[in-house]
């Protein structure tokens, strides 16, 4: 391991034997993994947050309108898509937690422990001459004690590993807090003095664009995975960024009867007590946090694409942006994760193909677990046959493509699972194989989930369908 310094602030740099092998016919994948991010962007039509960079991804590439995560939690998350494996094939269905494990599934541990000879997305094009490396949070690392070190990583994943930490793991004490001493699993927020460079997400971009500096001059094919610790708790950003969204200006999410009497109880369940007594005015100050990560984490994806366009690189480069589940601003009287709401369960998905078309809208439902299996496509590689996802790259040539016709979310809580569908008009939910209740929503008619349908006579029928594919997918 190497260590650098850089103005002031630790990056960590595991390196191993570089082969530069050059490969020019072959793509290079830079994939972009974002923190905590939800759909909160303008290219998917937000009418406030300014994220002028990956809206011009989006304008260059494709966007998937119907894109959902499999689990949603970091650590499930991101072992499903880098593994292309579904959560109850990886069997990783929580997060770490001081080492300790339930009796009857895994307590967050590795996907190696479950899953050993796995190969991982990056794994596979290592395997076919790539270099493959990373910068910050791609695998589960804990936010914020873990930033700056490798956290949950998978090293045979990687040549090369950045572990960035900049001026808000340093000045960590002046983040407000709604826990005294706790940042990452609760509400906190700085507006952060000084430059969008000394961040840690600043300094992986600019780790990210030395990279591609040096894959450039080599003329080496690679996977470059950049993960952005940013929106995640706690929201810091340089001022500027705060200053964009007045919190005068910040509307409130409006609930429905069933959220204000927490109906059925557990799909409330990831509600906290200090988090439901906020005042309003607090709880504009927490979106403004949020939203000010947004744009700092924009900024800093444009710093990677615009080297990548300078170095000459992108003509022949995958770009891929997503991040690892959803997030409530306070919709349905809910924050963060954990739910199987819509906020929750979406997450933003551009996809960037040379050749491919640019400025579209795929509406077919797709998933996180079919990233592996696309990205390996639009390079010209087969993943392995266990895969579970499948390959967007129909819907890459054609916006009007449908190539699933459902997505799925799971939840596991105090040994019950709990699964969500949802296909293009609909959403349902069953909790405990409905022994918690039941939940369809008409997303056509209903996009904000405010009437449950469930109990309504005429979609009997449907809700018959609906369980039967649940059970399919459950087993």
């Amino acid at each position: 391991m190497k260590t650098l310094v850089n103005s002031g602030f630790l990056v960590a740099v595991c390196l191993s034997a570089v082969n530069f092998a050059s490969a020019a016919e072959k793509r290079n994948v830079l994939f972009i993994v974002s923190d905590d991010l939800n759909c909160d962007l303008g290219c998917y039509g937000h009418p406030q947050v300014r994220s002028p960079h990956i809206d011009a991804l989006a304008q260059r590439g494709m966007r998937f309108e119907h894109a959902y995560c499999q689990y949603p939690v970091c650590n499930p998350s991101r072992a499903s898509f880098m593994t292309g494996r579904r959560p109850n094939e990886t069997k990783i269905l929580a997060l770490p937690k001081g080492g300790q494990f339930s009796s009857d599934y895994v307590y967050g541990h590795h996907f190696r422990d479950t899953i050993p000879d796995t190969v991982t997305l990056p794994e596979l094009f290592r395997k076919n001459g790539y270099q493959a490396a990373r910068v910050g949070k791609i695998y589960h690392f804990g936010v914020p004690g873990q930033i700056g070190t490798c956290g949950l990583d998978d090293r045979p994943s990687w040549d090369y590993l950045v572990n960035p930490a900049g001026r808000d793991k340093a000045e960590e004490n002046k983040v407000f807090t709604l826990t005294p001493g706790r940042f990452g699993g609760t509400l906190s927020w700085l507006a952060m003095a000084g430059t969008d460079e000394e961040q840690t997400d600043g300094l992986g971009a600019t780790a990210a664009i030395s990279l591609l500096e040096q894959y450039q001059a080599s003329d080496q094919p690679f996977f470059l995975a950049v993960g952005f610790y940013r929106p995640h708790t706690p929201y810091v950003a340089p001022r500027k960024y705060f200053d964009l969204y007045p919190t005068e200006q910040i509307p409130l999410p409006e609930l429905s009867s069933d959220d204000r009497q927490r109906t059925p109880a557990a799909a409330y369940a990831s509600a906290k007590k200090r988090q439901d007594a906020l005042s309003d005015d607090v709880r504009r100050q927490a979106i403004q946090g949020y939203w000010a990560s947004i744009s700092f984490m924009d900024a800093q994806v444009g710093r990677v694409v615009d080297a990548l366009d300078r170095l000459g690189l992108a003509e022949n480069t995958v770009i891929a942006l997503t991040s690892d589940h959803g997030y409530h601003m306070y919709e349905h009287g809910l924050w963060q994760k954990m739910s199987l709401f819509e906020n929750s369960a979406r997450v933003p998905l551009i996809i960037v193909s040379p050749g491919a078309a640019a400025g579209e809208t795929a509406g077919t439902m797709s998933e996180l677990v079919d990233l592996y299996p696309t990205i390996a496509d639009l390079c010209g590689l087969s993943p392995p046959d266990y895969i579970d996802g499948v390959s967007l790259r129909p819907a890459l040539e054609d916006a009007d493509a449908v190539v699933k016709d459902a997505a799925f979310t799971q939840l596991h809580r105090r040994s019950q699972n709990s699964y969500s569908i949802r296909t293009s008009r609909w959403r349902y939910t069953q909790w405990d194989a409905g022994k918690q209740g039941e939940q369809l929503f008409d997303m056509h008619a209903d996009p904000r989930e405010t009437t449950n349908l469930a109990a309504d006579p005429q979609h009997a029928h449907l809700i018959a369908k609906f369980r039967e594919r649940l059970a399919e997918y459950a087993r």
